[in-house]
């Protein structure tokens, strides 16, 4: 845990002040890499396969990243979302608002589901490089009552901004729908990866927030010191 006056608690590793995402939704953050990329004229800088297979690099690329134990988050994520009963496009909305709308899966010829199938295969073959015999273990979602009721709490101040941010986007796909899938997230599959996702589309959208609320919450998680920082639109002062 991390203390909210900026020095590290003695359980936290120190390399945990510089992690801003960790599992899925640090591959959602990467949409402001592809878009970059998007921008330069010279695409060839693009990989070979197209979206999909820059977005599965992601997934190879987050066991580098990491440490092994947030290394092993992706999985964890993808497993809380598959083994849930949250419908295809519930899943498919919320992945849409945290990478700003600029990869669908449905644009690939693929379902949502699919894609998270993909993206851990993705991973698990790069974590087997160097450790062939490494067996995932199984999914573990966070389903206290009361986390889910406080993270429904700081999701609905923000409801408003936060779908017209994500309706009406300077870029990127339109997105409609957006809170309330994250709160389908929420309460349906996990609430940890649920407030990962509305802290990711809050800083894809750039909507103001007071952070006090969210980083209180983000300790009650866990989380490395700057993942609720990092990229937020800060409008405590």
């Amino acid at each position: 845990m991390i203390l909210t006056d900026g020095k590290e608690s003695e359980n936290c590793c120190p390399e945990d002040v510089y992690v801003t995402d960790i599992g899925l939704t640090w591959i959602a953050s990467r949409w402001s890499v592809v878009d970059m990329f998007d921008r330069e004229p010279d695409r060839h800088i693009r990989p070979e396969g197209g979206p999909l297979a820059e977005w599965l690099g992601f997934a190879s690329l987050a066991v580098d990243e990491f440490d092994r134990s947030k290394a092993m988050q992706l999985g964890q994520d993808v497993q809380r979302l598959l083994r849930s009963p949250l419908p295809e496009n519930t899943i498919r909305t919320t992945w849409l608002g945290a990478t700003h709308g600029l990869f669908d899966p449905a644009e690939c010829g693929i379902s949502a589901r699919t894609w998270l199938r993909r993206a851990e295969a993705a991973w698990l073959a790069r974590v087997r490089q160097d450790d062939s015999a490494f067996v995932p273990l199984p999914a573990q979602p966070v389903v206290d009552e009361e986390l889910r009721r406080d993270v429904l709490q700081v999701i609905r101040p923000a409801s408003g901004r936060l779908s017209h941010a994500a309706q009406d986007p300077p870029f990127g796909a339109p997105v409609t729908g957006l809170v309330p899938a994250l709160e389908r997230v929420v309460t349906e599959a996990c609430a940890d990866l649920g407030y990962r996702f509305f802290l990711r589309a809050m800083k894809a959208y750039q909507v103001p927030a007071d952070r006090g609320s969210l980083i209180a919450l983000g300790e009650r998680f866990g989380y490395p010191y700057w993942l609720v920082r990092e990229g937020l639109n800060d409008r405590t002062d």
